[in-house]
């Protein structure tokens, strides 16, 4: 890679922030501007980076998936309205289950969610508004993880030889993509995102579609969001660096009401890490664990197996897909 990574340590939290607000001024000019905006840490940071170099020549969009997390697209709108920040509400999840029905190969998945919102959504947008950019919170763990050929990230496009704008009718602007979290964190609390924003744990870019291990319906989305709920609610307090719920293809054996329930099985893993180079399962008290079992079974229509991921990274990885 030619990028060269600034980690947190050898950061100026003011200079880079002053340096990206006068790089997205320059570079859009007397434009305008899209903004993706997600609710994640990286997303964030890049809106608030956005809207203090161009104000209201950003067009900032949440494009609901309907693969976020429950009531995910009205709750970050609310926070950036607070912080001044419109933020415009599009309705696409007709279109990601379309292009996801049938698919099941986690490299074809991603693809999917790829082009779903570049070549389709982004794509209309910036022709409907005629802006020539979209801003994005592409960062340096996703472009190397990327080019390693671990997993492609959903939002790697130029790296890969992909030229937006020719592809797609824009250019891309990327902030962030020398950093990794923890400095993006910085900029984050720096540039005044509330501690909800800046400190919540990590949230895949194709989203509830890299915690279903298959298929990807309607059905299912909704028992991995509502499984992500649980798990977030239980272990928000444990300091970890991440922590996610992920539904399993197979079915299962268990029992109700002394009848076999042939169900399904989530998988809960929570990591210990810095960068999400490595990462290594959080040692949590059994009851815990046990807790987390019996609101998932008892809360989760169809669920009768939890599980605890106990692997390292490497040789796992911190999402399943």
């Amino acid at each position: 890679m030619e990028i060269e990574e600034v980690r947190l340590e050898n950061l100026d939290v003011e200079g880079f922030i002053r340096e990206q607000v006068e790089d997205i001024s320059s570079t859009v000019g007397n434009g305008l501007a899209i903004n993706a905006l997600s609710g994640g840490v990286d997303s964030s940071t890049v809106t608030m980076l956005a809207h203090k170099a161009l104000g209201d020549r950003l067009k900032t969009y949440f494009i609901d998936s309907g693969l976020m997390r429950e009531d995910e697209p009205e709750h970050i709108a609310g926070l950036f309205r607070d912080l001044g920040v419109h933020v415009e509400l599009i309705d696409a999840k007709d279109r990601f289950l379309d292009a996801l029905k049938g698919v099941s190969d986690p490299e074809e998945k991603r693809g999917a969610i790829t082009h779903s919102f570049y070549a389709i959504v982004f794509a209309e947008l910036a022709k409907k508004s005629g802006a020539g950019y979209v801003l994005q919170g592409t960062n340096f763990t996703d472009v190397e993880e990327t080019v390693a050929g671990i997993k492609r990230q959903h939002n790697i496009i130029e790296q890969l030889g992909i030229d937006p704008e020719t592809e797609y009718g824009y250019k891309i602007i990327e902030p962030l993509i020398q950093l990794r979290k923890p400095a993006i964190r910085a900029l984050g609390k720096q540039l005044a995102l509330p501690q909800e924003l800046y400190s919540r744990p990590p949230f895949p870019g194709p989203a509830l579609a890299a915690r279903i291990i298959g298929e990807v319906t309607g059905e299912r989305i909704e028992t991995v969001r509502k499984a992500t709920k649980v798990v977030e609610e239980e272990l928000c307090d444990t300091g970890a660096f991440q922590y996610l719920a992920i539904l399993h293809q197979d079915r299962v054996t268990g029992i109700r009401n002394e009848k076999r329930d042939y169900g399904l099985q989530i998988e809960v893993r929570c990591w210990d890490s810095e960068d999400a180079i490595t990462g290594s399962p959080t040692n949590l008290p059994y009851e815990t664990l046990s807790g987390l079992a019996e609101r998932i079974t008892g809360e989760v229509p169809g669920v009768v197996s939890v599980t605890y991921s106990i692997s390292k990274k490497p040789p796992s990885t911190i999402e399943a897909l």
